[in-house]
């Protein structure tokens, strides 16, 4: 799979289990969707250290981007609510930067 597979499954994981604790605690849910969120957050974070990025840092750096975009997407088709032009104008400066960290040509 590639990096931005991976990336993508991974915020997809994360959103999930950290929901599953949204939903229990804030939506009045059974403690079962906590044990639930953890077993997938514990998958999103196996998943996140399988990408090719050599070092933990700029993977989570580069990866925050993706998070970012696939929250606003989760906004809208889990949440039923439409980003706003804030909303696009921000994930649009973040998946730059992203793409800025893993595209970059480094030396040394």
């Amino acid at each position: 799979m590639t990096t931005l597979g991976l990336y993508l499954f991974a915020a997809l994981a994360e959103i999930s289990g950290c929901f599953a604790f949204w939903a229990w605690l804030r939506l009045d849910r059974s403690p079962f969707w906590a044990a639930a969120g953890v077993v997938v957050l514990v998958l999103f974070a196996f998943t996140l250290t399988r990408s090719e990025v050599a070092f933990a840092g700029r993977a989570f750096a580069a990866y925050g981007g993706i998070y970012i975009g696939a929250s606003l997407v989760w906004l809208w088709l889990v949440e039923d609510t439409v980003p706003d032009r804030w909303d696009l104008a921000g994930v649009s400066l973040s998946i730059i930067g992203a793409a800025v960290i893993v595209l970059g040509h480094r030396t040394g």
